[in-house]
């Protein structure tokens, strides 16, 4: 296992620990295992460890095509998973459009004050008025009779069908960067063209998540698939380290979600 540690960060162990649970699950038993929703790091650790055991495929699906928190199906390489066995339901917010806005933030603050865990919801998205949530089928019910309102907004929850799902506004554009290090800082620095003191200045400040936890560490070293969120700027989902430059540096291919364009 040390070795298995040895590739990822330290607060990535008790992940991986979980990980092996579920593969050795579907190792011995031959009984398949649907992970919750993941974000893509966690879907890059599960994807790197499964490379090591030939017995155990995973097949991945968060509702829609370009989803990026994901549900992870893992089971003996013979098995073929139906769209209906990672369980998940799409649910419509029905609010005043006219009087009232809507975030991702307000939206996920309100499930989370439910009671459920992160891990039960997938992506929220909106078209830029209506929004919509993808949920683990076995607690949408529960949402949809005790969730009344966000804020001091009345809403509705509702069930729709896939063939109602919106056309997310939002859209990743392919950006290359040239870094010193894959520190926060210094890549927040870089891809959002702001001093070094300015990027330790929004970390410190609350404003900065790594994989959608808060931070307030510069120094975090970043990784294959980490999504990092700055409040007012923009996402960044690191999707590859392209090796150095003749001086050393690193080439960073990135998604990159700006918020300000």
């Amino acid at each position: 296992m040390e070795d298995l540690y040895q590739h990822f960060r330290e607060d990535e162990k008790h992940f991986i620990d979980q990980v092996m649970d579920w593969v050795q699950k579907v190792e011995f038993q031959y009984s398949p295992y649907l992970t919750p929703f993941l974000d893509p790091r966690e879907h890059y650790i599960v994807e790197s460890i499964i490379g090591q055991h030939s017995e155990v495929r995973a097949v991945s699906f968060g509702g829609y095509e370009t989803a990026e928190r994901k549900r992870l199906f893992l089971s003996p390489p013979y098995f073929e998973p139906s769209q209906n066995d990672f369980e998940i339901k799409i649910a419509e917010i029905r609010y005043p459009k006219k009087f009232a806005d809507l975030s991702h933030g307000k939206i996920l603050g309100t499930l989370m004050g439910t009671g459920i865990k992160r891990e039960m919801i997938g992506d929220i998205i909106t078209d830029g008025e209506d929004w919509q949530f993808f949920a683990e089928g076995s607690i949408l019910q529960y949402l949809i009779s005790s969730l009344t309102k966000i804020g001091n907004i009345t809403i509705q929850i509702e069930e729709v069908s896939y063939t109602d799902i919106l056309i997310p506004k939002d859209s990743w554009e392919e950006k290359y960067e040239i870094v010193s290090s894959l520190r926060l800082d210094v890549v927040l620095a870089s891809v959002f063209h702001v001093s070094r003191q300015k990027s330790k200045e929004l970390i410190g400040s609350n404003k900065v998540k790594v994989n959608w936890n808060e931070t307030e560490r510069p120094d975090i070293v970043l990784g294959i698939h980490d999504v990092v969120s700055i409040r007012g700027y923009g996402r960044i989902r690191l999707e590859a380290i392209e090796g150095k430059t003749k001086k050393e540096k690193i080439r960073l291919k990135l998604g990159v979600l700006d918020r300000n364009r």
